[in-house]
């Protein structure tokens, strides 16, 4: 039977905190809580009082004035880690949450799970092979000590690290230590945590280290539970659902993500809005619920990216510097086929390929396995295709001796005409409109993991409009990017229509258009 001893770290919203460790609590569960120093003394109290007499919460012995980035956030989770362990002696797991971490699964099924698999849940990434930092200072974290904080103290942090970095103050890994990264959201066993407990006790020298080092709560215990725990018994995922967006800005929730997040693959969710009182109410039900089954799909941050991706208006004049010896030239000209369906659009490039003398190539810069002749290697990777397109396109023509050519293109690379255009290709765009039912979203919405087989009806319903909108956005896009050389033929367009369409499309004789425009089952899925 297991029972989670919550590790809250909370620093506002008193009224929250009280509504949160009570849930907890009434579920049969425990909370050992931590409200930051720095916050105000009548909230804590606030906080004491709506919490008294309340069974399975206890409080940090001392309060710590925490910092972001600082050893002070993970000297605050030691606090209530020990009081947790003292005060709960039955407690099988210990999980670390924030006052805008909100259960987003049952206390059955959290228990459930944590039984089933015994195992540590904790990110644990190799610190220097990984990868896992994006932006800022990744190996400086370490090797130089760190004595003030970057956000409210910034020159000082950068003035210390310049002077370390002058004199050669490097300093060395404790020895033994193998320093790994990951989110500070973890959920360990009790014998992982006397673990711990044990070794800081008897490596001062550990400790001494991560006091200096800059934003530890993301190396410090998932260092220490490597070196403690046998590799097979670490899970290294977060039981906890939170995403980042390409700011690097967390993932906020609100009232209308509640069968979103009861979707994720995981127990709990953060950050749940302060102001989003009914999905916190809803929230706080559930992880009392019984008997309920849970619908889990896990596509969430690639939906989050999506969602985010909707937001965005950027759009790239300027040739890349990379591209500035591969100009193809005003002499040629560039016939782009533009379909979202990309069985469709190969339809209509096979057609051409037979009735004319104009080359005819698939997606050569969407699709990895389009095929291509020989261009002396920088065909067989998509990312230099994409990297070199300009000069890949002079290549092509080259190859085919050819000062036409055709290809088809995915909606989403606008900028491709952008850079053809800039580069004075004299270029025709034939947008085929096709239509997307929501049983075609559905399919690509699985095809492209943001849905899988088990994704609920509900959280697909919100998903397939943002689907659509998207794939408008980028055909707007496209017809901008095109101008007056843009051309559009509908599905439903009646064959007449269609070969006007396409001999001007292409400049060929009306026969060859009008037996274009026959192409058997052009438009079927």
């Amino acid at each position: 039977m297991a029972k989670i001893a919550f590790i809250l770290l909370c620093h506002k919203d008193p009224d929250g905190v009280i509504r949160q460790a009570r849930s907890l609590a009434e579920a049969g569960d425990c909370v050992a809580v931590h409200f930051d120093g720095r916050a105000p003394d009548e909230s804590y109290a606030r906080i004491r009082e709506g919490l008294s007499g309340v069974a399975g919460v206890t409080f940090a012995a001392r309060r710590v004035r925490c910092g972001w980035g600082e050893w002070s956030l993970v000297e605050a989770t030691l606090e209530a880690v020990k009081a947790a362990r003292t005060a709960f002696p039955d407690a099988t797991h210990f999980y670390m949450i924030s006052g805008d971490c909100m259960a987003i699964k049952s206390a059955e099924y959290a228990h459930a799970l944590l039984v089933r698999e015994d195992a540590d849940h904790i990110e644990s990434f190799d610190f220097f092979e990984s990868g896992w930092i994006k932006t800022g200072i990744r190996e400086e974290r370490l090797v130089y000590r760190h004595y003030f904080n970057e956000r409210t103290r910034k020159a000082l942090f950068y003035a210390s690290l310049n002077v370390q970095r002058r004199l050669g103050l490097r300093r060395k890994v404790p020895a033994g230590l193998r320093i790994m990264i990951g989110s500070q959201w973890w959920c360990l066993r009790r014998g992982t945590i006397d673990k711990v407990l044990d070794l800081c006790r008897s490596r001062p020298d550990v400790v001494r280290f991560f006091r200096t080092t800059w934003i530890p709560d993301e190396t410090f215990f998932q260092t220490l539970v490597r070196h403690v725990v046998p590799g097979p018994e670490i899970r290294s995922r977060s039981l906890t659902f939170l995403s980042f967006s390409d700011y690097g800005m967390p993932t906020t929730f609100h009232n209308d993500h509640y069968d979103f997040l009861l979707a994720q693959d995981s127990l709990f969710a953060r950050k749940i809005s302060t102001e989003a009182l009914e999905l916190r109410r809803r929230l706080g039900r559930l992880y009392q619920d019984t008997g309920r089954p849970a619908e889990v799909s896990g596509e969430g941050r690639k939906v989050v990216a999506l969602m985010t991706g909707l937001g965005r208006e950027g759009r790239r004049f300027a040739p890349r510097a990379w591209e500035s010896g591969g100009r193809v030239g005003k002499a040629r000209s560039l016939h782009v086929v533009v379909c979202k369906k990309w069985h469709v659009a190969k339809r209509l490039a096979e057609a051409i390929r037979k009735a004319t003398d104009v080359p005819a190539l698939d997606y050569v810069f969407d699709e990895a396995g389009a095929a291509l002749p020989d261009l002396g290697g920088i065909e067989k990777s998509l990312a230099k295709r994409s990297r070199h397109r300009l000069a890949v396109l002079r290549l092509i023509y080259e190859h085919y001796g050819a000062d036409r050519l055709l290809i088809c293109l995915d909606p989403s690379r606008a900028d491709f005409l952008h850079d053809c255009r800039a580069d004075g290709v004299r270029i025709s765009v034939l947008e085929l409109g096709v239509d997307f039912s929501d049983d075609y979203l559905a399919g690509h919405a699985r095809r492209v993991g943001l849905a899988g087989d088990r994704t609920p009806a509900a959280a697909m319903a919100v998903l397939l409009p943002a689907i659509r909108r998207q794939f408008r956005l980028e055909s707007d896009r496209m017809v901008d990017a095109a101008g007056d050389c843009h051309m559009l033929l509908p599905q439903n367009a009646p064959p007449q229509e269609a070969a006007r369409i396409l001999a001007r499309f292409l400049s060929v004789p009306d026969a060859v258009a009008e037996r274009l425009a026959e192409t058997p089952h052009l438009f079927a899925d």
